[in-house]
């Protein structure tokens, strides 16, 4: 039942996506991309704050929900100026926090250290979904994208189902094996150059995508753990519950988070 959820979740939305991306606007994907990163900062908060002893407080959501906004909306300008302001801003905004707490709070720096990472971990990495749009097929590299980092959990999930035999990482998520993260691997950098083949029928170009098939896939399974980690950390089992058979939206998209930039480095450097 599980898989099935998950499997229709993925199939309801899918389209969706790329409905966006393909007949969409930049603007329509900016306001796409925004949502994403409010639930997923919100969920963030939720696992960080919890590690504390209590929630997050209604200023620290709603200073982190304005700064991932701003930070998405500097994207869709295309001004890397305004972003890095967006994040000097939100710099001044957690300090005059800090200043506003601390005789009460003797827990305010571990929570301020932590939110200025999750704006920089969630926010900040979407906001490249934005500049990659507006680059030449940019269109077709972040489906692409999709498809390699969908690839990646895929092969992996499955791989390690009926091979995995030795555990990746059993402090963090026992049921993760090296058999399943090879298999993911593979299968990334397969579906990797066969789309990018059929994308743009260039195959100089299909083989220079193999190593930013490899790199993604590695970042897309750091991130998976890196999530792992915080939520074990926490407690947690699941970031949220807002997609029927993943979990919180935050869940879904950890390993896309710390591929997006590799992606983008790949593109602007190195093709």
């Amino acid at each position: 039942m599980q898989h099935l959820k998950r499997w229709l979740t993925a199939i309801i939305l899918g389209p969706l996506v790329l409905w966006i991306l393909i007949k969409g606007s930049t603007l329509l994907l900016a306001a796409l991309v925004s949502t994403v990163a409010i639930f997923s900062i919100r969920e963030y908060l939720r696992i960080i704050c919890k590690q504390d002893g209590g929630g997050a407080s209604p200023c620290l959501k709603l200073i982190s929900y304005a700064v991932s906004m701003a930070l998405i909306m500097a994207a869709w300008m295309g001004s890397w100026q305004v972003l890095f302001l967006v994040l000097a801003l939100n710099l001044l905004a957690m300090s005059v926090y800090v200043l506003a707490r601390f005789p009460l709070d003797t827990f305010v720096f571990d929570i301020i250290s932590k939110q200025v990472l999750g704006i920089v971990y969630i926010p900040v990495s979407l906001s490249l979904l934005v500049f990659l749009k507006e680059m030449e097929s940019g269109t077709f590299w972040i489906i692409w994208l999709l498809i390699v980092i969908f690839a990646n959990d895929t092969g992996a999930f499955y791989t390690g189902t009926f091979f995995g035999k030795h555990k990746l990482a059993p402090n963090i998520s026992p049921n993760k094996t090296i058999e399943g993260s090879v298999g993911g691997i593979l299968t990334s950098m397969v579906a990797g150059f066969v789309f990018s083949f059929a994308f743009f029928d260039n195959f100089t170009l299909a083989l220079h995508t193999l190593p930013c098939s490899f790199l993604m896939a590695v970042a897309g399974q750091i991130g998976d753990l890196f999530e792992s980690a915080m939520k074990r950390a926490s407690n947690i089992k699941d970031s949220g519950r807002i997609l029927p058979g993943h979990g919180g939206m935050l869940d879904r998209i950890d390993g896309l988070l710390l591929a997006i930039p590799v992606l983008y480095v790949y593109l602007v450097f190195l093709i």
